[in-house]
């Protein structure tokens, strides 16, 4: 993640070795001793960086370098290049840190899958499928749950490294799933093709880092504001925009005794975002959280807009998707008890990063690159809540049977608690979900009715 900013990584990456062997995966050569002798740079470059950089200078009690010489060896053993990135891949994933990853190069395709899916609970389910894609096509539908992925069970706490193994380290032109429809007694098998596409632009030092987040932000870019009686819902989707910008969109509320702020789905982003946000919901200057680090880091403070604060009740929703500055915003709600959280249990995904490009190469430059993490985030109560979360005060969860029938039961208790009545079935239609394609970006936009 960029200095000072909190985002999730959000894309799987374990047993490497087995899965990128697989003919499905996108772009395989096979190495030559040159090719083969330039990964290894490769990988203990990126062994030198950790161990400058990672916030915690016993890094995790790892014992780094054995572990590099291991994945040395693995890279004598393996054939082709996919391979050989997938074992340094692995090589950062063994941290189990979901801000310490390995960006390789050659990021000049962009995979399109062609569904959008969730933990909800312990379920990983569907909630939303492209149309005219071949996922729709083979039949898969919103609220199927995906028991399932190339024969993997997904775990919610290791489904970061699935969505960053399939979006980065290895793009499949075909993924196998198996999955079970709400009502349906027996699962089924799909062989879904997906869409790779080659970028028309070329990858510099300033855009190494853009490619990825292209492949990993959140799809839906705008906040998006319903009034509900006397209860404005306002979903904030990314805390990727400028802190000015959050003093505009309080003015969307400020009039309302009743606020939901809606944050199921929102990755992160902007520390400045966060505290300009929380700045808004107290009426003295605030600690966020401390940060740990190899250094001594300032902590993340919130200024209070003092009078002009918004004052009226609120209620934060979560889900498994709420990660970074959405789950410590929701966290600081708790602990200074100023609203109530609603929801599922958020990603457990805080830590800070700095981002590291890397190059080799002559006149053939080799771009490519690592996310360190530089300091976790510590909050008042003295906790982190790395891959923990934030457990809502009143925890409800969407089920599969409720996102094929488009029923929103979380949004439907928020506002009854706030004294409104809606049904989830009147909630589920507030926000619709509209999936288009724009040039080469797959656009997710909210139909607010």
């Amino acid at each position: 993640m960029m200095p000072q900013s909190f985002s999730r990584v959000c894309f799987l990456l374990s047993l490497i070795f087995v899965l990128v062997a697989s003919p499905v995966a996108f772009g395989q050569k096979k190495m030559d001793r040159i090719e083969r002798e330039r990964l290894k740079t490769m990988l203990r470059v990126v062994k030198e960086t950790v161990k400058d950089n990672y916030f915690d200078p016993s890094l995790k009690g790892i014992d780094i370098d054995a572990k590099y010489q291991k994945s040395v060896d693995r890279i004598d053993q393996v054939d082709f290049t996919g391979q050989a990135l997938g074992v340094i891949a692995q090589f950062l994933a063994d941290f189990d840190d979901s801000h310490l990853f390995f960006l390789p190069p050659a990021l000049t395709t962009s995979v399109e899958y062609g569904w959008r899916d969730a933990f909800f609970g312990d379920k990983l389910v569907v909630w939303l499928v492209k149309p005219g894609s071949d996922a729709e096509a083979k039949g898969l539908k919103r609220g199927d749950q995906i028991l399932s992925i190339e024969g993997f069970t997904p775990v919610k706490k290791e489904m970061w490294k699935v969505r960053y193994f399939y979006n980065v380290v290895s793009k499949r032109s075909l993924i196998r799933l198996k999955v079970l429809s709400p009502g349906d007694s027996a699962p089924r098998d799909l062989e879904i093709a997906s869409k790779i596409t080659k970028l028309p632009r070329a990858i510099d030092r300033n855009t190494l880092f853009t490619v990825f987040d292209t492949s990993g932000k959140s799809d839906i870019e705008y906040n998006y504001f319903k009034p509900i009686g006397n209860i404005m819902v306002w979903k904030m989707p990314s805390f990727s925009i400028e802190p000015a910008d959050i003093d505009t969109m309080i003015g969307k509320v400020r009039s309302s005794p009743n606020l939901i702020l809606d944050l199921r789905g929102n990755g992160g982003g902007l520390v400045k975002t966060l505290e300009r946000l929380t700045g808004w919901f107290f009426d003295r200057d605030i600690k966020i959280a401390d940060l740990k680090g190899r250094k001594k880091m300032d902590p993340m403070e919130a200024k209070s807009m003092g009078q002009s604060v918004y004052k009226g009740n609120l209620i934060v929703l979560l889900d498994s998707q709420s990660a970074s500055a959405a789950e410590i915003f929701a966290r600081v709600v708790q602990l200074e008890q100023r609203g109530v959280v609603l929801g599922d249990v958020s990603a457990g995904a805080v830590m800070q990063s700095v981002r590291k490009p890397l190059s080799m190469g002559g006149n053939d430059e080799i771009l490519y690159g690592v996310s360190v993490t530089n300091a976790d985030v510590i909050m008042s109560d003295g906790k982190s809540l790395e891959h923990v979360g934030v457990i809502p005060n009143q925890i409800v969860l969407t089920t599969p049977s409720d996102l094929a029938a488009n029923r929103d039961p979380v949004l439907a208790m928020a506002v009854k608690l706030l004294g409104g009545d809606i049904t989830p079935e009147q909630a589920g239609k507030i926000f619709q979900y509209k999936w288009r394609e724009s040039g080469n970006n797959e656009i997710i936009e909210i139909v607010v009715n």
